[in-house]
Formats: structure tokens, sequence, C-alpha cells
């Protein structure tokens, strides 16, 4: 990976880093993506492994679900870096090319799935305006809950955070 930011070499990780290391390959198999900045304070690293970790695997999206929000805040924010680690895994859980695509532009990406439709709708109001509407509020709670709601804002949260790590610090694949 390529970054503006000096990525910290693993040969030099002093005690903390090394057991956030640890951790994050544990649960992801490699420190990819905006781990290499926050190596730089272990701290953020742990906790936000932590975060990721759930937003990523432990709500009640289903994948294809968490990664359509995710594609939305990596458009929102023109993360290169974010797009280009989940695009494929959105592909690979369903999302067509053409759709993927029409994400990447911010075009209404005609999509046909309820679920999907309204997770759309949320996530472009929420970023659009920074609040959800009293109607698109009422519909995303029967459709998803409570818990689906805020769920729904702490993937796009901690999203948000991973793209503005990645476009700080001109984080890329190489």
């Amino acid at each position: 990976m390529q970054s503006r930011l000096p990525l910290p070499e693993i040969s030099r990780f002093d005690t903390a880093q090394r057991a956030v290391h640890d951790s994050i390959l544990s649960t992801r198999g490699n420190l990819s993506g905006p781990f290499l900045a926050w190596m730089h304070s272990p701290e953020l690293a742990s906790h936000a492994e932590k975060l990721g970790a759930f937003c990523r695997y432990q709500t009640g999206f289903t994948l294809v679900e968490s990664e359509l929000l995710i594609l939305c805040v990596a458009a929102r924010f023109q993360c290169l870096g974010e797009q280009q680690i989940h695009e494929p895994i959105a592909q690979q859980a369903g999302l067509s090319p053409e759709l993927i695509a029409s994400l990447r532009r911010g075009a209404s990406p005609g999509l046909t799935d309820e679920r999907q439709r309204l997770l759309h709708l949320l996530a472009t109001e929420l970023l659009d305006t920074h609040r959800i509407g009293a109607e698109l509020y009422r519909q995303g709670i029967a459709a998803f809950g409570e818990r689906g709601m805020v769920e729904l804002v702490g993937i796009m949260g901690y999203y948000a955070l991973v793209a503005m790590t990645l476009n700080a610090f001109e984080m890329r694949m190489a």
C-alpha cells in the first residue's frame, strides 16, 4: 500500500503495536487499509479494529447490504482506497459491476431489492443532509427496527472514519 504517511515497519513495532497487529491478523488475516496508518496510535487501532470487526461481521445486515452501505460512503468521500478494497467484495457478495459503477459515480443504481433500495435511500439522505427525514426514518424503523437503524449509522460512521483516514494520508493499493 502506498501512503504519504510513513507506514510503520512491523519489525519495529513496540509491545502495544504488536498486540494490535496480532489481534488484527487473527480476525482479518492482513494489516491493510487504514490499519497501517492507525498503527501509529495503537490505542486508536485497537478500538477501531473492534468496531470495524463488529460493523463488518456482526450486524444484522447481510454482506451485500453492508457492502452497499460501505460503497455509498466510499463514493461520497471519493475514497479510491475504500473502493479498491470493497468493490470486489461487493461484487462477490452479489452486486453487479454496473450497479457498483453507478454507486461510484453517485448515480441512482436502480436497485430492485426493496431492502437494498431503502438502505441506499437512507444512506444517501444521511450523507447528503447529515440527517434522515421523518418519513424515511419511519420506513427504516419499519424495515430494520431500532437496532438495525443504529447499526446502519454505525457502519456508515465507521467507514467514514476509514475513508477519511485513507484520503487524508493518500493511501492507495500498490
